[in-house]
């Protein structure tokens, strides 16, 4: 599985982009959510703290940190904070097997061909990159991540620093 997700993200021609860097606006896309809404990413979430999760179901690490991140996310989503879990080119009902024993509230986005993984440079999951309030990149958390340094990172970014 490992080989066909490097190849999928590898993608070909002018399908592979360098991932953004610190300082830059964030990679616009569109998406649908698990639930069937449409999303445009990060102008949908102005104003807002955005935390862009790449996961998929056969990692090893994603469903305890994104179980882990529920209650981060139920204490700081008044206060701006959007998580949004972006699944990695597999299905709706992949997906949704995965998600509903979970009981996350945060929304969880389809990208099932792997356009967005690769917009953002992912090359190994889970990976997590940090917009702030005006869908400026600010930082990046690559692989697990525990509730605390992830709270601790995103707080510095509500907080305006």
């Amino acid at each position: 599985m490992l080989g066909f997700f490097a190849v999928l993200l590898a993608g070909c021609g002018s399908d592979s982009a360098q991932p953004p860097k610190n300082g830059e606006p964030a990679p616009v896309f569109q998406a649908q959510t698990l639930a069937g809404d449409q999303v445009q990413v990060p102008s949908d979430f102005s104003g807002k703290v955005v935390a862009l999760r790449f996961w998929a179901d056969w990692c090893p690490y994603c469903r305890k940190e994104m179980t882990e991140l529920q209650p981060v996310y139920a204490r700081l989503h008044e206060r701006g904070l959007e998580i949004l879990a972006v699944n990695v080119a597999q299905d709706r009902d992949t997906v949704r097997r995965f998600i509903e024993p979970l009981g996350i509230r945060y929304p969880v986005l389809l990208d099932p061909e792997g356009a967005t993984a690769r917009a953002y440079g992912v090359n190994a999951l889970p990976i997590t990159w940090l917009l702030d309030r005006h869908g400026i990149v600010r930082g990046k958390i690559v692989g697990e991540t525990t509730a605390e340094v992830f709270e601790r990172q995103v707080v510095k970014l509500l907080d305006g620093n």
